[in-house]
């Protein structure tokens, strides 16, 4: 009778321990995609900067091309000065693997080829422009008015739960 408690009690731990295993590494995202395709934005209202155009098209301040870390990623990046003075950051041909809690991120990081380029994106300056629309496809996200984009050198698709980059790039300035 002794033998069976203790086997129920293990069935009843590794049961809880799975379950918390799937719940923190969510393994079934790898198999899920999320395509976005958002349209290129476009200002609303009138200028709102010193500079700044009324029917002009977006201004492209620095640009870049992503590439893979913890997950094999490609596409690129930009990031546009709206007509109306407003920041935008336009993920174009997103290709990377779906996870728990995917963020977009401007740093101040250096973009480094492999292993040693994962971890170093929360070490410095960032700004978080908000979680992953879709893990495929074209994607627009807002930077935030008080943000200056000449403090950022780079871009990252940065998983928040386990601090790593699934890919990233340089910015270059145009």
């Amino acid at each position: 009778m002794r033998r069976g408690r203790i086997w129920g009690a293990v069935l009843v731990v590794g049961a809880l321990l799975a379950g918390a295993g799937l719940y923190w590494f969510e393994p079934w995202k790898l198999w899920q995609d999320d395509k976005v395709n958002e349209a290129l934005p476009t200002a609303s209202s009138a200028p709102t900067s010193p500079g700044a155009a009324a029917g002009a098209g977006p201004q492209v301040l620095a640009q870049g091309t992503l590439i893979s870390h913890e997950h094999a990623t490609t596409g690129t990046v930009k990031v546009l000065r709206l007509a109306d003075g407003s920041l935008n950051l336009r993920v174009e041909n997103l290709d990377t693997s779906n996870g728990p809690d995917l963020r977009v991120w401007l740093t101040d990081a250096p973009v480094k080829e492999g292993v040693a380029g994962w971890r170093v994106f929360d070490d410095g300056k960032y700004v978080s422009l908000g979680k992953l629309k879709g893990n495929k496809g074209d994607q627009n996200y807002a930077i935030p008015a008080d943000v200056n984009p000449a403090d950022y050198t780079s871009v990252t698709i940065w998983c928040d739960r386990f601090d790593v980059s699934f890919g990233a790039a340089p910015l270059t300035r145009a």
